[in-house]
């Protein structure tokens, strides 16, 4: 049976989801989490936290899983330490640095591959496993086919079967960050997408905020997935929630029909969607938050309380009692899984009428209350004519039990041996004295006006590359990989084809196509949505086959410029960054493709871009203004390379700004921004 994943983002809704049923909880400490802006837990905390999950056979995974900066690898190395000691179960994370400390300080303990990861496919999965995660999440957008067929791949998986989701594939949004520096990837998303955004112009909408999910009524089909873990999202939730969430599916996983109405009742956006477990996305998937929706959650809330008043039977226990004359009384709990605790009374008292009886001790060894125990049975060894006061049994039941809890923690008890290494203790002189410019084009016609000569390498669309001119272009041509596909074995053979026609080099948007591209004797340049924030990830990456990387574009210049560089590092330049990518088009739900403008549109006034994909089955939400750096250059010393990124330029423009970058040129273009490189993000 696969485990309920409960969230707690408090030590009540870990409480909360622990006398609901569940499996397993993720948490997250005081740093590194991406929800920072739930309570979350202190050390001492997370230590009390272990300890209650293991009592009751329940296993604690700890959320490691914002990117990490150079400057934090040692505060982030003692979390992981202070992790290892008390034993968590596994750290779910989704920068690699953790794969190095891990592999170095304290290989034994388990790293699950966040969903902030973008695992979707076959070969990405694989490459977690071969990363050493033992499980990888998956990403929320999968149909229920490719989650099984992910399932089977010698790795678990854990897959999301209620709560929130974003418009936004998962490690891929850059729209709060870009907005307000408030970066989803280090745990403070400010939710931009649940506010007003207009796939009609002049129409007050909300086309990039989406319903929550919920599988709870089709358990029996996410059974047959094979996933390993069932994830409730909800850090941020009250503990009610929390407790309800958890009920439902364990109910679910019964069996029994889950309480959906009561479920939307303590939080909903307008009702559940399954549109991507069914493969059915459109405008039934979207929806938000209105005030009675937050009515309805305020009104239910108390009779919640109810469902975790009592302690959930986490097993069966069965007694053995010793009275005998002269003895002291011995009292021995046991549970199904062997653990046991004995405790020993005064000697028994001569009895006046009648001795005790064993009736008279299953009375009282029965009221085991609020513990997590159910009453299995007494073994009673009782001399002739002895009485033993019930009080004193009452006090050796609960001597036993609390015994009896201290053993089992101790019995799942993870902690694992942890020593401090030196990570960053590696050459890192892949420094250049000027950065080479490479462009990625969306139309062949922007290479007319610009000489070959000035460019390293010309990136575009894989679909595109099938039309490139290869006599021309030769070994600066890249293919950029899809972002995002359901179809990674079409992907492969069009990569196949393009190979024996020349192609040399491939732009890695994830794991997944560093592992493809080594397969395939193809160069691999490691793209933007790696998320590469410090060198120890930039070096992991090397070591897995990427010859060069694209640093992040929500570090500053000079954190850029500070990276050791274990591989070639650049930067993106130029261009309208990606602030989304996602599978669900806001535009063709709202008006469909045929009258789409590729503009979302804000109350401000904001005009963002929508690119699609062209059949490979998402689109990007662009930033309203173009990052612009060529007269900043100075800034990116060491830079490997400087990537410019087209969109709807033409040839003259596409030229103009090649020469800015050769020359280091200011801008002529208005609504220009410098991203994140001097802002920063917080």
């Amino acid at each position: 049976m696969a485990e309920i994943l409960s969230p707690a983002g408090s030590p009540e809704a870990l409480q909360a989801a622990l006398r609901c049923g569940c499996d397993a909880i993720y948490v997250g400490g005081r740093s590194f989490s991406a929800r920072a802006n739930a309570a979350n837990f202190s050390d001492s905390e997370l230590a009390d936290a272990v300890r209650l999950c293991h009592e009751r056979g329940v296993k604690l995974y700890l959320a490691i899983n914002t990117v990490i900066l150079d400057s934090q690898l040692d505060e982030c190395m003692r979390a992981v330490g202070y992790a290892a000691k008390i034993g968590v179960d596994a750290l779910i994370t989704q920068d690699l640095c953790l794969v190095e400390i891990v592999r170095k300080c304290c290989p034994q303990l388990e790293i699950h591959a966040s969903t902030q990861m973008t695992l979707h496919t076959k070969n990405g999965v694989q490459t977690a496993g071969e990363l050493g995660f033992s499980r990888a999440v998956l990403s929320r957008e999968l149909p229920e086919a490719v989650i099984a067929e992910l399932s089977q791949l010698g790795i678990e998986t854990e897959i999301f079967v209620h709560g929130a989701l974003c418009m936004s594939v998962s490690g891929q949004c850059y729209m709060s960050a870009l907005i307000g520096s408030r970066s989803a990837n280090r745990g403070l998303c400010a939710q931009a997408c649940r506010l007003a955004v207009s796939a009609v112009k002049g129409q007050h909408r909300y086309d990039l905020s989406l319903k929550d999910m919920s599988l709870l009524d089709v358990m029996p089909r996410v059974l047959a997935t094979g996933a390993a873990s069932l994830k409730i999202e909800g850090r941020m939730k009250r503990p009610e929630y929390a407790a309800k969430a958890t009920d439902s599916a364990y109910k679910a996983c019964l069996g029994l029909d889950p309480d959906m109405d009561g479920l939307a009742a303590v939080f909903s956006r307008g009702g559940f969607t399954k549109g991507y477990f069914e493969a059915r996305t459109g405008a039934e998937m979207f929806g938000r938050r209105d005030r009675e929706d937050a009515a309805v959650s305020a009104s239910v809330l108390p009779q919640l309380h109810e469902l975790y008043r009592s302690e959930f039977k986490r097993d069966i226990v069965r007694f053995a009692l010793t009275v005998r004359q002269g003895s002291a009384v011995r009292l021995v709990v046991t549970d199904t899984h062997g653990n046991s605790f004995s405790a020993s009374g005064d000697a028994p008292q001569t009895a006046q009428n009648k001795g005790l009886s064993a009736e008279q001790v299953e009375k009282q060894l029965k009221k085991l209350g609020d513990t997590i125990y159910e009453y299995g049975g007494c073994e009673c060894d009782i001399g002739d004519m002895l009485y033993v006061s019930p009080a004193q049994i009452n006090a050796l039941r609960r001597q036993v039990c609390e015994g009896l809890d201290a053993v089992r923690a101790a019995a799942n008890d993870r902690s694992v041996p942890f020593e401090y290494a030196d990570i960053t203790g590696f050459e890192g002189g892949c420094e250049c004295e000027q950065s080479k410019i490479r462009i990625e084009i969306s139309s062949l016609k922007q290479l007319e006006n610009i000489d070959l000569r000035d460019i390293e390498f010309v990136i575009m669309p894989l679909e595109m590359c099938k039309n490139a001119d290869f006599a021309s272009l030769g070994e600066k041509l890249m293919a950029a990989l899809p972002r995002f596909t359901f179809d990674e074995e079409n992907v492969i053979t069009r990569l196949k084809v393009l190979k024996e026609r020349g192609l040399r080099h491939i732009l890695a948007a994830n794991l997944a196509h560093i592992k493809i591209g080594r397969e395939l004797g193809l160069t691999v340049h490691g793209g933007f949505g790696l998320n590469v924030t410090n060198s120890v990830a930039a070096r992991v990456l090397g070591e897995l086959g990427a010859s060069d990387i694209t640093a992040s574009f929500e570090l500053k210049a000079a954190q850029i410029r500070a990276l050791k560089k274990p591989v070639p590092v650049g930067y993106i330049g130029y261009g309208r960054l990606p602030a989304m990518l996602t599978v669900n088009c806001p535009i063709r739900q709202a008006v469909g493709c045929g009258r789409c403008e590729k503009r979302l549109y804000d109350p401000t006034g904001r005009e963002l871009a929508v690119r699609c994909s062209k059949g490979e089955g998402y689109v990007e939400i662009l930033n309203s203004d173009l990052l612009f750096t060529a007269d900043k250059t100075a800034d990116f010393k060491g830079a490997a390379f400087v990537q410019l990124c087209f969109d709807g330029e033409s040839a003259q423009q596409a030229a103009d700004i090649v020469r800015a970058y050769k020359y280091g040129e200011k801008a002529n273009i208005d609504n220009i921004t410098r991203g994140l490189y001097y802002r920063g993000i917080i």
